[in-house]
């Protein structure tokens, strides 16, 4: 399902006095299938861009248009069932998601509320939660027990729940251990692999290495920069530090390496390429 915003301008209070502009003219395009990491600093307009995807927010002026469906400032409501029906959300603080008793009736919501009879919602359920992680003595607990991890599982597991074409992240990792992290890394890879479209908001940029297929760059609410993370983690370094982002790991240190006078080839995009690239082009010299 490819998302394409075409010109979308968006402000809070627009048309009032208190109007706040956020988004400027962004065209962008998200392919169909992949894996799209969006990332910029605090305030670039990372989270008002990806609530775009499933019209919780509906641009001021230009459009949206997510498969078949188009969303301009004049799309009714009702007509955004169906959209978010394939477009699922899992927001950056999870605790403003959950809301049921259960871990089990939360994550049972959004299949009974798209149609699915309660017995097909707690299948669906069940099969969301176990692929997110979440163990069976957790689904009786409310979900207000649980740590900020737990949470952000059963949080996902709600956005799975109803088997959406499009899932969009908002900083998943966040709150998760290592051991969690690379299993969520693990979870949108295995996504990726069922056909999905992945859209993801990381400040992580060895996660964003790990799985993305395509980096859209946010900037004082425009794009700046849509490219793969090959051609991107290879601009200037004076390019990043304008735009306050990190390099992977893996490029961190290979700057460090070039002011102490030691020049790699290429700038690296994981720890195990660094490595290659010192014992083949360092260690022989």
């Amino acid at each position: 399902m490819a998302i394409r915003f075409e010109k979308v301008n968006f402000s809070y209070g627009a048309g009032t006095t208190l109007a706040q502009s956020i988004l400027h003219d962004v065209t962008l395009e998200m392919p169909t299938g992949q894996v799209t990491a969006i990332v910029g600093q605090t305030g670039s307009g990372k989270s008002t861009l990806i609530q775009h995807i499933n019209g919780l927010l509906k641009p001021t002026s230009g459009r949206v248009t997510i498969d078949n469906f188009e969303l301009t400032h004049h799309t009714k409501e009702k007509e955004l069932v169906k959209l978010r029906k394939s477009v699922g959300i899992a927001f950056q603080f999870p605790e403003n998601q959950l809301f049921a008793n259960t871990v089990l009736e939360d994550v049972m919501y959004a299949p009974v509320n798209f149609g699915a009879t309660k017995s097909e919602a707690k299948l669906a359920a069940e099969h969301a939660l176990t692929r997110t992680g979440v163990v069976r003595e957790l689904w009786g607990k409310s979900p207000f027990e649980l740590s900020g991890g737990q949470m952000r599982r059963v949080a996902m597991a709600g956005t799975l729940s109803s088997d959406p074409s499009v899932v969009v992240m908002d900083e998943p990792a966040a709150g998760l251990d290592p051991k969690g992290q690379g299993e969520l890394l693990q979870l949108v890879l295995e996504l990726k692999k069922l056909g999905k479209t992945i859209v993801i908001i990381s400040h992580q940029m060895d996660h964003v290495i790990a799985v993305a297929d395509h980096v859209v760059v946010m900037h004082e609410g425009r794009v700046v920069a849509q490219e793969s993370p090959q051609i991107l983690f290879n601009r200037d370094i004076t390019w990043f530090k304008t735009m306050k982002l990190d390099l992977p790991k893996a490029g961190q240190l290979a700057e460090k390496l070039r002011d102490e006078g030691i020049t790699l080839s290429r700038r690296p995009l994981t720890l195990n390429e660094l490595a290659d690239l010192i014992n083949t082009e360092v260690s022989h010299e």
